[in-house]
């Protein structure tokens, strides 16, 4: 009978054993997948969700991991170093542990921002891109829009990885409306120019219906007399952000990355 007791127990075990190594590994892989970090609940449920979908699809297309961090208590680091600390603890990055990453943290505490790439996105998203990526979501997250900063800021980083490193990826050459602007002005011309040429020559001159012998130039000049010069103050740039500074440094581990930092 205590046989028989002993037998059930020791099946209960090896059953919750059993479940218990099923779902490790799920569990497992959703943290390694997971893209937001919000600590500071800054966010919705719903709008977590949709930021993870939007960030895993352009992560899988780059080959980088686009995450996102926020705190309220940094523990009395700097938003660097509490970056810097998060990435080399929770081993991030799409290719492997500490691997190819871009990274927002936002820390509420101090009310600071900083961008960074490590590996391939420290190549594609260099110091200057990531100080364009803070400066395009900072007016955002001033006004406490944070869902709309913070997904302005997964499509920048995956449109920049999409250029190749060196270029300045708002240069209007790069713009959709201006290669279709030039595309139309290009064939306008090319129409035009055809057009000119498909008529018959023209033979007649100035000189067809002028007469020199009647024609002439009445003699004038013109008095330099004075010049005016009106000063008006410059107009202030309120929509600029906070102060900031680009650059990047080495995690404790040893691990080199990009960034711009500032305030909000």
């Amino acid at each position: 009978m205590q046989f028989s007791l002993y037998l059930r127990r020791l099946s209960i075990i090896m059953l919750i054993m059993f479940i218990i190594l099923s779902i490790s590994p799920v569990m497992a892989a959703e943290t390694a997948n997971q893209k937001v970090y919000d600590f500071a609940g800054l966010l919705t449920a719903k709008e977590i969700a949709e930021l993870e979908s939007l960030s895993s699809e352009y992560s899988q297309k780059r080959q980088v991991d686009i995450i996102i961090l926020t705190t309220r208590d940094t523990q009395g680091r700097d938003v660097v170093r509490y970056m810097e600390d998060f990435y080399d603890e929770n081993g991030l990055g799409y290719d492997k542990p500490h691997g190819n990453t871009a990274i927002l943290t936002i820390d509420m505490e101090h009310r600071e921002v900083y961008v960074a790439g490590f590996y391939k996105g420290k190549q594609y998203l260099d110091d200057s891109r990531c100080d364009l990526i803070r400066r395009k979501i900072t007016p955002d997250l001033s006004a406490g829009n944070y869902y709309e900063a913070f997904r302005s800021y997964i499509e920048l980083s995956y449109r920049y990885m999409g250029i190749r490193p060196g270029v300045n990826p708002e240069n209007i050459l790069l713009k959709t409306w201006f290669q279709i602007l030039a595309a139309v002005i290009v064939a306008s011309v090319s129409v035009m120019v055809m057009a000119y040429h498909s008529g018959g020559r023209t033979t007649a001159g100035a000189g067809t219906y002028l007469d020199v012998n009647t024609s002439r130039i009445t003699s004038q000049k013109d008095t330099y007399i004075r010049t005016d010069v009106t000063k008006r103050k410059k107009p202030s740039d309120k929509n600029k952000s906070g102060g900031g500074s680009i650059g990047g440094g080495v995690s404790s581990a040893g691990h080199s990355h990009s960034g711009s930092r500032g305030s909000f």
